[in-house]
Formats: C-alpha cells, structure tokens, sequence
C-alpha cells in the first residue's frame, strides 16, 4: 500500500500555484494556511483545468462549490463585482487543497463557465447556485431548479429577497390544484422584549 505524501507547506504550495497559473491569477491570499486564488472569469476555466492537471496540483476533487453576494459589502468597503463563486478543491494524491474563486462580470445578470465538464460534482452544486443566487454557468447541460419550485419566482439567497417573499401557494378546493398568489403576510419588525418576573433567579 503506497502511503499519501505529506502535503507542502501553505507558504510552498502558493509558490507553487502562482508558478503554474502565472497571468491567469488575479491573486493568490495566504491566510489561515489556507491559499485563495481569484481568477477573472475570462480565465476561470483555463485556472481550473490547470489546478486538475498540472502534475504539481492534481486537484482531483471539487469538495465544494457555492455562490456568494458580496451585495452588503458595498455599505463599507468593498467596491467590487456583487457576485462571486467559490470552489474548494482538494489534491488527494498530494494532500493539499486550494480555494478558487471568481467574480460574475456583470451584477444584472451573473454569469460564469461551469466545471461540471471538469469535475463531475459540480453539477448540483452550480444548480443549487443557481438555484438561490441567480449566477448562470455557461456549458452546464442540466442548468434548472434543484431546491425551489419550478414556478418559484427569484433567488431566495440574494441579499435583496424578502424575506417572506413574492408569492405563496395554496390548495383551491374549487380548481382542485396548488395555485399561486401574492403574499399575503403583512411584514412586521420584531422587537424582542425581556419581562422579569420579581424575584426571578433570586435577583432582588
């Protein structure tokens, strides 16, 4: 039984990966020994191929992808791109991982190339993406609703949906099926309250 290398140092794994990538890295972070690389989404497939490929990567596993709306950010002071997708890979025959991410060019309407051509995994993950977040992956041959209903109207993890959202559905006795209607949950502000009996705890 052949034993799983030891993984390089964070430190020597970035040097690595900067090598291999070059230009096509935007950035590559270090922190909490963990490395972050950030691609344009010009580049996002070409990154990708090469992390799977490159005998000094061999990320053959996608762990985890997800979509991000960096939407808040912009309150404080992030100034970029509102959309982002996140992959984690991991090298199993080199004991390392890696964490890819990429922003959508255009916050109207988001859209990067899909993995799933590259990593099988992928395809439920960028769905549920899609799914929540709106982002479209390009070359993605399933690209539909994985969690919400197919008539469901929005992304429930966009940082802009209400949170009782658009639409509700219901049984109608006389049609004799599920339809939709607007929402009809008037919104309120909750403010909890704190109510002290006397003597409660043994406090006086």
């Amino acid at each position: 039984m052949t034993a799983i290398p030891f993984a390089v140092k964070p430190a020597e794994l970035k040097e690595v990966i900067a090598r291999v990538l070059g230009d096509l890295a935007k950035r590559i972070d270090l922190r909490l020994d963990e490395i972050t690389v950030t691609v344009s989404a010009a580049n996002y497939l070409a990154a990708a191929r090469l992390l799977r490929d490159n005998p000094e990567c061999r990320f053959e596993q996608l762990l985890d992808l997800c979509g991000i709306d960096y939407s808040e950010w912009r309150a404080g002071e992030w100034d970029g791109l509102r959309y982002c997708v996140a992959s984690h890979l991991l090298s199993i025959s080199l004991n390392q991982r890696v964490r890819l991410k990429v922003f959508a060019p255009d916050d109207e309407l988001p859209v990067v190339d899909s993995l799933n051509g590259l990593w099988n995994s992928a395809n439920w993950f960028e769905r549920e993406a899609f799914d929540l977040y709106g982002i479209v992956f390009e070359g993605h041959d399933d690209l539909r609703r994985i969690l919400t209903d197919y008539g469901f109207i929005g992304h429930p993890f966009r940082k802009d949906f209400p949170v009782s959202g658009h639409v509700e559905m219901r049984y109608d006795a006389e049609r004799q099926r599920v339809i939709y209607q607007p929402v009809t949950i008037e919104p309120r502000e909750i403010t909890p309250r704190i109510i002290r009996e006397e003597n409660y705890g043994g406090i006086q």
